[in-house]
């Protein structure tokens, strides 16, 4: 039976936990219509812990496997969280807890930050990813080689 190596295109029905058990992402969850993810192994379209997951499973193969923070989304960086001016906001926001907003830098990047606090004159925004800092549980089945 065929198994999954770098390169190969595949489809997998995945649910990501955290260690608490707290479901974050499901690609059988109702905002993906029950779609598998598909991605090529190698391309770097899922982290790296995920890929090295798949490697070598066979079509119909299941697992649990933790991820740890160095192969998920990497450690919570300090310098990744700015307390701004709200006058720096877009004209007309009103920013409140858990609210992200999309940032273009002057080479075009752009990148989402969360507003993680809130003051009278200043808004709390932070750059690192949501889930960094965080090992993560996933359930994996390998749906289809392509």
């Amino acid at each position: 039976m065929a198994q999954a190596k770098k390169g190969d295109t595949v489809k997998v029905h995945y649910t990501g936990r955290l260690t608490t058990g707290e479901i974050f992402d499901s690609s059988e969850a109702s905002g993906s219509a029950g779609e598998p993810l598909q991605f090529t192994i190698g391309n770097g379209d899922v982290i790296s812990g995920f890929e090295t997951a798949v490697l070598g499973m066979a079509p119909g193969e299941k697992k649990t496997v933790t991820i740890p923070v160095d192969q998920a989304y990497g450690e919570r960086v300090d310098e990744m969280i700015a307390e701004i001016e709200r006058e720096f906001l877009p004209p007309g926001s009103t920013p409140e807890m858990g609210q992200q907003y999309e940032v273009t830098q002057d080479n075009g990047e752009v990148f989402h930050v969360t507003v993680t606090g809130l003051t009278e004159t200043t808004v709390t925004l932070d750059a690192n990813h949501p889930l960094a800092g965080r090992e993560l549980v996933f359930d994996i089945s390998l749906v289809e080689i392509c």
